[in-house]
């Protein structure tokens, strides 16, 4: 799982970077690399495409969960983040915003493997169960689709329903497309004629 993970480092406090840094050397095989002087986190991250990002702020910077916010939108990885103190508030909207792993330290950072790790498998889970949800809304979508074809062929040729339903998959296996397809067509083009 560690084999060459690309850890992206965004902190705008050199010393805290310098002791992530450290800590992020004890992972096997990460390679560690930072936001290049002049680029946004969002430029960094789609020309850097890291594993992991890992985000140090001594306060809470609304605009900095914005950007975090966009890469979550445009480019979904896992985000680790350090804060100085604890802000209830801002914790919800680090989180709303995509961070992965929200963590609270002082002067001395805890063991940043675990705490990494945790933030991988959070991540690819909350990944796996968003797109689970997107397939089953596709797969209702298209249902939907076929019903109403089918409803549409019922009115239209005066048959039943199996019917209905044989005569789109004859035609879909006939043109070598799925059903849905050849509903959504079948609907496209009635539409069409209506206006």
């Amino acid at each position: 799982m560690w084999g060459h993970l690309r850890v992206l480092l965004a902190d705008s406090d050199p010393a805290r970077m310098t002791a992530l840094e450290q800590r992020l050397c004890e992972i096997s095989d990460a390679v560690i690399v930072g936001v290049p002087a002049g680029s946004s986190l969002i430029d960094a991250v789609a020309a850097l495409r890291p594993d992991v990002i890992i985000v140090g702020m001594a306060r809470p910077d609304r605009d900095a969960l914005d950007d975090l916010r966009r890469v979550s939108a445009d480019n979904p990885r896992p985000i680790v983040m350090f804060v100085d103190r604890d802000d209830p508030a801002f914790m919800e909207a680090a989180i709303a915003a995509g961070v992965s792993s929200y963590n609270v330290v002082d002067t001395a950072f805890p063991d940043i493997k675990p705490i990494v790790l945790a933030a991988v498998a959070i991540f690819r889970k909350h990944q796996q169960l968003a797109d689970d949800l997107d397939k089953a809304r596709a797969t209702l979508r298209e249902r939907e689709t076929i019903n109403n074809a089918k409803a549409l062929l019922m009115r239209q040729r005066n048959i039943d329903e199996s019917r209905a339903y044989r005569w789109l998959r004859r035609r879909a296996m006939n043109e070598n497309r799925r059903v849905g397809d050849i509903a959504a067509e079948l609907l496209e083009s009635a539409a069409g004629t209506r206006e």
